[in-house]
């Protein structure tokens, strides 16, 4: 073999070895493009766009602990033997003490929003989860006595889980279960925690309703509401000698809530109605606010309702004692981190309420809330006036 021989032969190896090494050669597959979770900022802070989809989230909440005493937040511990004939207590030593009223909640906001060709699609649930301490009644020797009756129980704690709000929203279109039009139309009366202690409306029930904003301040809504078991009326003794379904419809004629109202940068003014199909009453509530200033801001409101001694006072929408109340109150904000609330309240049966607190974050999202509250009827011989503390802290979570 000659020396070109030997070369061309070498050569022609090579090129064998190399084609068949590129036969086997490994192709890397693209990695998948990953795809994050986007902020999605239309609708406020807190929603991102769930994966996938054009529907925007927010999963927001908080934990909270209420601490209620004296006489107008404090609980009954143990019977007092005074109240009722000593022959159920067989004349034995029994103590009255008060205690405690304490609440543990959590509670769960989920808030879903997409857009469609109807205007945006939108969800809302809040659900609580609480563990409370609260009086209940007791049995002396078997014998089941309502706390009520007497002004006395016994303090017992539990758990429960409650559903606040649970709706679906659709242009302008609102249907599930939230708080009453009445009570949400012109406001809740005040930044205190324990506002409504003259009451200026119902809350939770099941809602149909629409609500009509112009875009210039104006605004209109109208709700058909199925109202709810509870309440008593104003001219029912105390204790309620009957137990009846006050409130919930017995037919399939709803109750009927329609208002109207303008804001501007000076404050806003609103008139809500109701009519209780039930009892077949009305109820007209009226509201001016006032922002005086970048700190200050206050308001008045005034509710009357028709109430008939046949129906025994009962208005699902005028739970107020009397035919009229009316409420004033406002709030100073002294700083990013504290603002002052009042609430005043007055019926026609001469009910009054006070309730002065504070509003201060210790840091972003931990409010720590105390309040004083003094209640007391005018009209009465025996001596009813009434003071009570409370403090609420509360660590928000999601915006």
């Amino acid at each position: 073999m000659n020396i070109k021989g030997l070369l061309l032969g070498s050569a022609a190896a090579m090129v064998a070895v190399s084609g068949a090494r590129a036969a086997d050669a490994v192709v890397i597959a693209e990695p998948e493009p990953m795809e994050y979770v986007r902020i999605c900022d239309t609708y406020g802070v807190g929603f991102y766009y769930i994966p996938g989809t054009e529907t925007c989230l927010k999963v927001s909440g908080y934990v909270r602990y209420d601490i209620g005493i004296g006489d107008t937040n404090g609980l009954v511990d143990v019977v007092d033997k005074d109240d009722i004939d000593d022959a159920f207590f067989d004349d034995r030593d029994v103590d009255t003490n008060d205690t405690y009223f304490k609440r543990a909640r959590f509670q769960l906001r989920v808030d879903s929003r997409t857009e469609t060709e109807l205007g945006t699609l939108r969800t809302y649930a809040a659900v609580n989860f609480n563990y409370d301490t609260q009086t209940n009644g007791v049995k002396v020797f078997g014998i089941q006595i309502d706390p009520g009756a007497y002004g006395y129980g016994i303090t017992t704690s539990n758990d429960y889980v409650s559903i606040e709000h649970a709706y679906i929203e659709l242009g302008g279109f609102r249907v599930g279960k939230t708080d009453s039009l009445f009570s949400t139309f012109t406001g809740y009366a005040s930044g205190v925690a324990n506002d409504g202690i003259i009451p200026y409306g119902p809350f939770g029930t099941h809602q149909i309703a629409y609500t009509f904003n112009g875009g210039n301040g104006f605004s209109a809504a109208v709700a058909l509401e199925t109202g709810d078991g509870g309440g008593t009326g104003s001219y029912l003794p105390a204790p309620t000698p009957i137990s009846i379904d006050a409130f919930a419809i017995d037919s399939y004629v709803p109750h009927v809530v329609g208002g109207v109202g303008y804001t501007g940068g000076w404050g806003g003014v609103s008139l809500v109605a109701g009519y209780d199909s039930v009892w077949e009453e009305f109820a007209v509530k009226g509201r001016v606010d006032f922002n005086i200033g970048d700190a200050l801001s206050a308001f008045v409101m005034a509710g009357w309702g028709s109430k008939d001694d046949d129906n025994f006072g009962l208005n699902y929408y005028a739970q107020w004692g009397g035919d009229w109340a009316f409420w004033l109150g406002g709030a100073w904000k002294f700083s990013e981190k504290m603002t002052a609330n009042l609430e005043i309240g007055y019926d026609d049966f001469d009910n009054f309420s006070t309730v002065v607190g504070l509003d201060y974050y210790l840091v972003d999202n931990f409010l720590i809330k105390p309040e004083i509250i003094y209640t007391d009827n005018f009209d009465s011989d025996d001596d009813a006036d009434a003071f009570g503390g409370f403090l609420r802290l509360q660590a928000n979570f999601g915006g």
